[in-house]
């Protein structure tokens, strides 16, 4: 996929299909203004009162009387059945950043298949916004004004090294990987760094640091 089917200076907010954390995606759209829908999603959102700019996937799970709400011109499939409708959505996107809703929540498989997914090297910077907590591909240093006593949890998907500062346990020195050393329920001590060497490492943090972490991980565009 080439050619971005939506291309702009403003974050995005996509919505999935799956469960939605109470008030996510009006504080996704507060945030990211643009709204995209992967597949199913696009009921979500229209049941919302709100009309996505672009619907992207195999729209399996797309139904005729939603399709019925949408003008043809939004209606991007795409056919191949090699990767999920959350892949092919961020394919399809270029923004300074995305928060995605509707992604965590309900079904495991789901959730593990949008984990592999941030991680795959996407063009866009996106945050996995949940119910409490809000996950992000850690790619370079942020740093974030976390509060003594939060959680910040750091799963890698691969080995993967890093340096933190404002951890009651710093990751400095580890080699992590998910056959070894994981580093969840870590606790911030104060406002918290982190750094990254290569990819691989998920940042799992509260959710009302969903603005600072976007603030993080946009791109200037």
């Amino acid at each position: 996929m080439n050619t971005k089917i939506v291309d702009t200076s403003e974050p995005i907010t996509l919505v999935g299909g799956g469960e939605l954390a109470p008030g996510a995606l009006a504080e996704a759209l507060a945030l990211a203004p643009v709204l995209v829908a992967a597949d199913g999603g696009a009921a979500a959102a229209l049941a919302a009162g709100h009309v996505p700019r672009a619907v992207i996937g195999d729209f399996d799970s797309l139904s005729d009387a939603v399709r019925a709400q949408l003008s043809p011109e939004t209606l991007h499939p795409v056919a191949e059945q090699d990767s999920t409708d959350f892949d092919k959505a961020l394919r399809g996107i270029a923004a300074p950043a995305v928060l995605a809703v509707g992604f965590l929540g309900a079904r495991v498989d789901h959730q593990l298949a949008a984990f592999a997914t941030l991680v795959q090297g996407h063009e866009t910077p996106c945050v996995l916004v949940g119910e409490t907590e809000v996950i992000f591909h850690l790619t370079r240093a942020v740093g974030l004004p976390a509060r003594a006593g939060e959680v910040i949890s750091l799963f890698p998907m691969q080995e993967v090294q890093g340096r933190s500062q404002g951890l009651e346990w710093p990751i400095e020195g580890l080699r992590m990987s998910p056959m070894g050393r994981i580093g969840t329920s870590n606790r911030a001590l104060g406002p918290v760094r982190l750094e990254v060497e290569g990819p691989g490492l998920l940042a799992i943090v509260p959710r009302r640091l969903l603005a600072a972490v976007l603030a993080a991980v946009r791109l200037d565009r």
